[in-house]
C-alpha cells in the first residue's frame, strides 16, 4: 500500500512538472474538454430552472385537485376541437352537485377570471388577473394572507364589492400607503381592498403565480362583468391525494348524471389534474436532455482525441526519460500511473474552465429563467473529467509503461 502511494505521488509530482512545462499546450488541448463540461453543465442547469419553475407554478394546481372544465388542458394536432366547442357550458351549480354527492370530495368551488386593470389615484396596473371565486376558495387551495383577511360567505352571498390583491399589485398600487380600507378601480368597479397576499417565490412573471391577481366574490364577479355564456372552472380539493384516481372516477359518474348523459354518449366535460402537464414536460424533457448529451459526447470525444494525441507527443517527447526512470527500477505500473495522472489533470484544467465559464453563463441565463448550477452537476462535471482522462490517456499510458528501457535510452 505504501509502495502504490508512493508511485501515486511521485506520477502526480512528475505531472505536475511536465504540465507546468507546457501550459499553454495543456490549456489548448482541453477545449473540447472545455465545451463539453460547458455544455453538460448549462443543460443541466437550464432544465433545472425549468423543472422547478415548472413545479412552482403547478405548486399553485395542487396535488390534490381536480378541475371539471369545458375543455382539456392539453390539445393536441390531432384533437377532435370542434367537438370540445360544441359541449355545454360548466355551470356554477355542478359545484354544490358535487359537494352534495361525492364522497371523496372536500370542497367545489366554480372560478372564473379575465384580464383587466386596477387603478388607484394616479397609478394604473394593466394585465392584470381578475379571479372570481366563492369564499370557500381557501378551502380548495392554500391562501396565505400577509394583510388583512379573505371574503366571508356574507359578502359571497351579498355581492360585496371587496377585494384581494396579489403582492405584486398591492406593492405597485400603494407603495408607500397602507393598502387595506383603501377603494380602487377594478376595470372601472369600485372595490374595497380587504386583504393583501404573500409574495410566491416564483414570482409576479409566473403564469400561475397569485402575485399579479386579483380575487373577488364569485357573485360580485357576476355582477361587474356577467357570467352569461361562459363556462366556469369548477376547483375540486379531493380528500387525500391517494384517493386522486378514485375521486376522479366518482367525480365522471356524478358529473355525467347531473348533464344527463345516457350510458352510450360521451363525456361532454373534462376533468384536468396537474399529472397530465407534467407528463407533456416529460418528453420535452428527454428531448433537451438527448440533444445535450448528443451535443456534450461530441465535444468530449473531440476533446478527449486531443488530450490522446498529446499524451502521444509527451510520451514521445519523453522516451528518454522514460528509459532512464525504468533503468533505475521504476515499474511498468508506475509509469502507468504517471501518464494517466497527468491525463486526468490535463482534462481537470478543462473542467475547471468550464465550471467556471458555466457559473458565468448561468448568471446570464437567470435573466431568463430561474436557473441555479447544483453541486451534484459540478461534482458529475468532474467526474466526467476523471473519466476521459483515463479513457484517453490510457493508451499513451500504457505505450509509455512498456517501453523498452534499452530502446529508450537510444531514442534521441
Amino acid at each position: 500500500m505504501s509502495l502504490l502511494l508512493f508511485e501515486l505521488w511521485e506520477g502526480l509530482m512528475a505531472a505536475l512538472r511536465a504540465i507546468a512545462a507546457h501550459k499553454l499546450r495543456a490549456v489548448l488541448t482541453t477545449l473540447g474538454i472545455i465545451i463539453g463540461i460547458v455544455a453538460v453543465t448549462l443543460m443541466a442547469t437550464v432544465i433545472n430552472g425549468i423543472e422547478r419553475d415548472f413545479n412552482e407554478s403547478l405548486s399553485e394546481l395542487g396535488t390534490d385537485v381536480l378541475y371539471v372544465e369545458k375543455w382539456p388542458w392539453i390539445v393536441g394536432p390531432g384533437s377532435r376541437w370542434w367537438e370540445y366547442i360544441n359541449r355545454p357550458d360548466i355551470t356554477p351549480e355542478l359545484a354544490d352537485v358535487i359537494e352534495e354527492q361525492a364522497r371523496y370530495v372536500v370542497a367545489a368551488v366554480p372560478v372564473l377570471d379575465r384580464m383587466g386593470t386596477a387603478r388607484y389615484g394616479g397609478i394604473t396596473i394593466s394585465s392584470l388577473t381578475i379571479v372570481g371565486a366563492e369564499a370557500d376558495y381557501p378551502r380548495v387551495h392554500a391562501v396565505d394572507l400577509a394583510l388583512g383577511r379573505f371574503y366571508t360567505e356574507v359578502e359571497e352571498r351579498s355581492a360585496r364589492a371587496v377585494c384581494v390583491l396579489g403582492a405584486e399589485v398591492a406593492s405597485r398600487l400603494f407603495p408607500v400607503e397602507q393598502p387595506l380600507g383603501k377603494f380602487i378601480r377594478l376595470s372601472e368597479h369600485r372595490c374595497q381592498v380587504i386583504g393583501v397576499l404573500q409574495r410566491k417565490g416564483s414570482g409576479p412573471d409566473s403564469p400561475a403565480s397569485t402575485d399579479t391577481q386579483v380575487f373577488i366574490p364569485f357573485r360580485t364577479y357576476a355582477r361587474f362583468f356577467g357570467i352569461r355564456n361562459r363556462s366556469v372552472s369548477i376547483h375540486v380539493k379531493v380528500v387525500d391525494p391517494e384517493l386522486m384516481a378514485l375521486a376522479k372516477d366518482e367525480l365522471t359518474g356524478v358529473l355525467r348524471v347531473a348533464r344527463k348523459l345516457d350510458a352510450l354518449e360521451k363525456n361532454d366535460f373534462e376533468i384536468n389534474e396537474q399529472q397530465a402537464l407534467r407528463e407533456q414536460l416529460a418528453p420535452v424533457k428527454t428531448a433537451i436532455y438527448g440533444v445535450g448529451l448528443f451535443l456534450t459526447g461530441l465535444s468530449l470525444l473531440v476533446g478527449g482525441v486531443g488530450v490522446m494525441n498529446i499524451m502521444f507527443v509527451s510520451v514521445k517527447e519523453r522516451t528518454r526519460e522514460i528509459g532512464i526512470r525504468k533503468a533505475v527500477g521504476a515499474t511498468r505500473r508506475a509509469i502507468l500511473v504517471q501518464f494517466l495522472i497527468e491525463a486526468i489533470l490535463v482534462c481537470m484544467i478543462g473542467g475547471v474552465i468550464g465550471v467556471l465559464l458555466a457559473m458565468a453563463l448561468t448568471g446570464v441565463v437567470n435573466l431568463f429563467i430561474d436557473a441555479f448550477l447544483p453541486a451534484t452537476t459540478v461534482a458529475l462535471a468532474f467526474l466526467i473529467c476523471v473519466l476521459t482522462g483515463i479513457t484517453f490517456g490510457l493508451a499513451p499510458a500504457w505505450t509509455a509503461a512498456r517501453a523498452q528501457p534499452i530502446e529508450a535510452l537510444r531514442y534521441e
